[in-house]
């Protein structure tokens, strides 16, 4: 099982970014497919999910600003963060839950500057 992500950078505060995550080795089409970060000092939270029917949800400080989706065809799953703040500064990571164990891309990350 391979999850590659890309996408990340600096961006200034209110600006936009687009992650994107490519999975190999799983069933993608009928796997759950989640974005999670972790910022310096803090514990991995789990920021938003996509179920395999397209059902989506988030964590409150996300919602409204950020938006995952998936593409099977193109076994990948994005996150399109906007409105993005300070707050939001963190490594940002793919993850499914395949074969009774999380799988983790290699972490992406995201800056923001105030």
């Amino acid at each position: 099982v391979q999850l590659q992500a890309s996408g990340g950078g600096l961006v200034q505060a209110g600006e936009s970014l687009r992650l994107s995550c490519k999975a190999s080795g799983i069933n993608f089409s009928i796997s759950a497919m989640s974005w999670y970060r972790q910022a310096p000092g803090k514990q991995r939270e789990l920021v938003a999910t996509i179920t395999s029917s397209g059902s989506t949800n988030y964590i409150d400080s996300v919602e409204g600003r950020f938006t995952i989706s998936r593409d099977n065809a193109r076994r990948t799953v994005s996150l399109q963060m906007s409105s993005l703040k300070p707050e939001d500064t963190a490594v940002y990571y793919c993850n499914t839950f395949y074969k009774l164990r999380d799988w983790w891309g290699q972490g992406t990350q995201v800056t923001v500057s105030s």
